[in-house]
């Protein structure tokens, strides 16, 4: 059979799937079920520039996969649809800024005069296009809204911040406005007081689906990227519930029920049950890890390294007969402040430091208890949840 004929085959084999794009956890819908409060809150916000007036600047806080950028994506297209439905005289400027990539003051200054000029910047000056960039919005009245998203990435972040804070002290029609979005709740702590005061900045938090909002975002895929009665009610509900173990991430769900797709379409049963979403969760195990590390602020991945790093090397506090070999949490925190140092950052303090133990342990990447009977004074009791080799091999990637 020639390369051809395979191709044809391929294509016009049976599967479950209608239309597998609709079920990627990258595909967005116009309804997005369980964020029509924090829709709402948006609208509110950035109407005025459909007025011809200066928005707020937005911080958007929730963990990994609660629909943040989905949502002010969303958002932002609807916006410049009504503006050119509209013909309003000032337009309006949407640009999204991925700091994973653009994880610095002049990488988003670029990045911004990249979306307002035809010319490339790059090789210039972040102070030539800093200005530039203040030259093109004095001669026109443009809303520019910049989208920061993972915004705790960026290396100078009070400088960047700053900068685009100050456009609007020197311009006199048009605005720069700033929405943010992060999954550190204490990012606003590490900006110093010059920032923040510029910022005036407006915060809303989007909560963790739980397994029930999980579910109905399971079905509304389906309903449209899944063949009719191809899925079973118990592998939505096991999808959902593995979902919200794994903080209430939606990306996760949507993960699960792609891959139980694709191995019911290898094994030709051509239904998805629960056994095609436990051995999906198998084989994504792993990405999902990966994906949920990688995404993690700058000073938890530190926190999780430096504990990974000490059960790797077998530097437990003590060994309890009901909990195994444990690190006690003031141990784990001089380990952290020997790492963090390593890379020219400040400790938190121990307060915080426990309050990062605690998120780590919402993930389901430690397991942490309050010591009790045979521990002298009152400490946390550390353990790693996962693999403490796929921890560091992750993260020696990722810092």
């Amino acid at each position: 059979m020639d390369i051809k004929e395979q191709f044809r085959r391929e294509i016009n084999k049976k599967s479950v799937f209608k239309n597998r794009d609709l079920v990627s956890p990258h595909y967005v819908p116009d309804t997005l079920p369980f964020r029509e409060n924090q829709i709402q809150e948006i609208i509110s916000d950035l109407a005025p520039a459909l007025q011809g007036n200066m928005p707020n600047n937005l911080f958007l806080y929730g963990k990994t996969g609660c629909g943040k950028t989905a949502t002010i994506n969303k958002v932002l297209e609807k916006m410049l649809e009504i503006q050119k439905e509209s013909n309003l005289q000032q337009s309006i400027v949407s640009i999204y800024i991925n700091c994973r990539t653009y994880n610095s003051k002049y990488k988003v200054l670029l990045k911004v005069a990249d979306n307002l000029f035809p010319k490339s910047y790059f090789g210039y000056s972040a102070s030539f296009i800093y200005d530039s960039i203040v030259k093109e919005l004095t001669q026109k009245n443009v809303f520019v809204i910049v989208v920061l998203d993972e915004i705790d990435l960026i290396k100078d972040a009070n400088d960047a911040l700053y900068s685009l804070v100050r456009i609007n002290d020197e311009i006199k029609q048009g605005a720069t406005t700033i929405i943010g979005i992060s999954n550190n709740v204490l990012f606003k702590d590490c900006l110093d007081t010059r920032t923040k005061s510029g910022l005036c900045k407006k915060e809303l938090i989007f909560p963790p689906y739980n397994a029930q909002e999980l579910k109905e975002i399971l079905t509304q895929r389906i309903g449209i990227g899944f063949q009719e009665d191809c899925v079973e009610e118990g592998a939505i509900a096991l999808a959902s519930a593995f979902a919200a173990q794994e903080s209430g991430d939606a990306r996760t769900a949507l993960l699960l029920l792609e891959s139980g797709g694709e191995i019911a379409d290898k094994k030709q049963t051509y239904k998805i049950t629960e056994e095609e979403i436990k051995e999906a969760k198998k084989q994504v195990e792993e990405e999902i890890v990966v994906d949920m590390i990688s995404t993690l602020p700058e000073q938890i991945k530190i926190v999780l390294f430096a504990i990974a790093n000490m059960v790797k090397n077998n530097r437990f506090s003590t060994h309890l007969l009901d909990d195994g070999y444990v690190i006690y949490s003031g141990d784990a925190y001089l380990e952290y402040v020997k790492q963090i140092k390593q890379v020219s950052k400040q400790p938190v303090t121990m307060k915080w430091f426990k309050e990062y133990l605690g998120e780590l342990t919402t993930y389901g990447l430690l397991i942490t208890t309050t010591s009790g009977k045979g521990v002298r004074g009152s400490t946390t009791l550390i353990k790693m949840a996962i693999d403490a080799n796929t921890v560091m091999k992750v993260l020696e990637t990722n810092l």
